[in-house]
């Protein structure tokens, strides 16, 4: 179904792209000098392509075999397609084939949809930041998500 999708290393010709869609997709989106800064401790950050045009991307961080990722997003227009999965697994090959023991993330709780992926995808449920996240009005849990490679 997806076979003109490609992960590739995040570059910086891709990040005008990467804050549009960021922008977009996120209720708190992160700052352009956070998402501009590819040389981070442990980068591990990836652009999905379809047909060679950046439709979503995830920023991850790869400390010593413990993957945590950071930031993921799917351009809006591209979402229930099916390419978020493609994502996720795809991230979760690069990571094994990377040595990593464990993928760490997590997800605010009103979002179902990212929620029931990490579950279909085989991530556990392993703590809450309760009122973690800020939200239009107040605040809400970070539900903390683990994957055992």
């Amino acid at each position: 179904m997806n076979h003109n999708l490609k992960l590739v290393p995040l570059q910086e010709p891709h990040l005008n792209r990467v804050f549009d869609i960021e922008q977009k997709a996120h209720s708190h989106p992160w700052s352009k000098s956070l998402l501009f800064n590819l040389d981070s401790r442990g980068a591990f950050h990836h652009a999905l392509l379809k047909d060679d045009r950046l439709i979503g991307y995830f920023y991850a961080q790869n400390i010593v075999g413990e993957v945590t990722l950071l930031n993921v997003a799917i351009d809006p227009n591209q979402q229930g397609s099916g390419c978020g999965k493609w994502l996720i697994e795809h991230f979760l090959e690069l990571c094994m084939a990377n040595g990593a023991e464990s993928v760490w993330l997590e997800v605010r709780e009103s979002n179902h949809r990212a929620y029931g992926l990490y579950l279909d995808m085989g991530f556990n449920e392993v703590d809450r930041r309760v009122d973690y996240y800020p939200t239009a009005n107040g605040k809400e849990d970070a539900i903390i998500m683990s994957y055992m490679l």
